[in-house]
């Protein structure tokens, strides 16, 4: 996820409501161990690529945890977002198998969560009309998440699905009930207009929808091998897919600096100080200590290290994503039942919605 850039980062923190979140998200990890049962989170990707190490530090990580601790975890595969920076949805299928793959390897359990798609949950995407009544053109253009998506646009014109995205993601919170959602900073915007979207729901209707938390992550930004943001579009990122050998192809590649001791300085050094918090994450160990240890021995022991480290941390990843890659009957079935979950879900939150409105006929 993009972490928005500006001159001053504790305005960048207030405009985006960052330092409320953080403190809001403390509490809610002292809650959730206390009682993981009273938490839906729902979360998940665009099929447009193979997920990467951005992703599973970021975001994949995280959705393991709180699935372990008993968080009921709703996973979307948001096929239909897809087309809203591209006019063409390559090789969809295969993107949606190879996020099922991913799920699968880094352990989330389809028995104890719910795997699925938009495009196989109609009662979800219903409820985009509604939301959309509920929101005015002028917080959709307010709306710096969707600014930036669209300066980084693929299309020629901004289409109507793109300018909408953020009421979709709030159905894609809202039908199942969602009432905590895994972020980064630059997605509290939309969160916010999820939360919008419910409370003005349930003053115009009655009360249907929770209004979700933010659960911010605490992990730092990881750089691509080419010091810019890990990006599946950019090819500078480690896919979780990836080999051994491609790994240290990737890894030896990457962009560090002429400095020969190394040290963990993220404003002064970020490419030296990525590569540190990548073996560090890998070794459950503080990037500090990665550095002391490497000392002035130079770039080349450092992108050792974050080889032998990452390649050490993914392998048994990769050896069940391997064994689930041989049964794509087993991949098709797990999005089989966690698209038939999934629409119970919606069908009876599109029933409670349509009863509230007055529009049973």
């Amino acid at each position: 996820m993009t972490i928005l850039a500006t001159d001053d980062a504790t305005t960048t923190d207030d405009a985006l409501g960052t330092s409320a979140a953080r403190t809001r998200s403390a509490v809610l990890e002292r809650q959730i161990h206390e009682n993981p049962g009273r938490f839906r989170v729902l979360t998940g990707d665009r099929p447009t690529g193979r997920l990467h190490l951005g992703h599973y530090f970021g975001t994949l990580h995280n959705r393991v945890r709180l699935q372990d601790l008993g968080v009921e975890l709703f996973v979307i595969i948001a096929d239909y977002q897809v087309l809203t920076d591209r006019d063409v949805a390559d090789n969809l299928t295969g993107h949606v198998e190879e996020l099922v793959l991913d799920h699968l390897a880094i352990g989330v359990d389809p028995e104890r969560s719910t795997v699925f798609t938009h495009s196989a949950v109609p009662a979800l995407n219903q409820l985009l009309l509604p939301f959309l009544s509920l929101v005015s053109v002028a917080e959709l253009n307010r709306n710096p998440t969707v600014k930036d998506e669209i300066a980084h646009s693929r299309q020629s014109a901004v289409s109507g699905l793109m300018f909408t995205y953020p009421v979709h993601q709030a159905a894609d919170i809202l039908f199942c009930k969602a009432n905590l959602v895994p972020v980064g900073q630059d997605q509290l915007p939309h969160l916010e207009i999820t939360r919008t979207v419910a409370r003005r729901f349930n003053d115009r209707y009655g009360a249907v929808f929770p209004e979700p938390d933010a659960l911010l992550s605490g992990v730092p930004l990881l750089l691509g091998t080419d010091g810019a943001k890990m990006s599946k579009s950019r090819g500078n990122a480690i896919a979780l897919a990836a080999d051994a050998d491609e790994t240290a192809r990737l890894i030896k590649g990457a962009k560090t600096d002429s400095e020969r001791h190394i040290s963990y300085d993220p404003a002064g050094r970020p490419e030296v100080s990525s590569l540190l918090l990548l073996a560090a994450l890998c070794q459950g160990r503080a990037p500090e200590e990665v550095a002391a240890d490497i000392g002035s021995a130079g770039a080349a022991a450092l992108k050792r290290t974050v080889t032998e480290s990452v390649n050490e941390y993914l392998a048994p990843v990769r050896s069940r994503r391997a064994e689930y890659a041989r049964d794509r009957a087993y991949l098709r079935r797990v999005l089989r039942e966690g698209n038939e979950r999934a629409r119970a879900v919606a069908d009876a939150t599109l029933a409670e919605v349509r009863t509230a409105m007055n529009s049973h006929y």
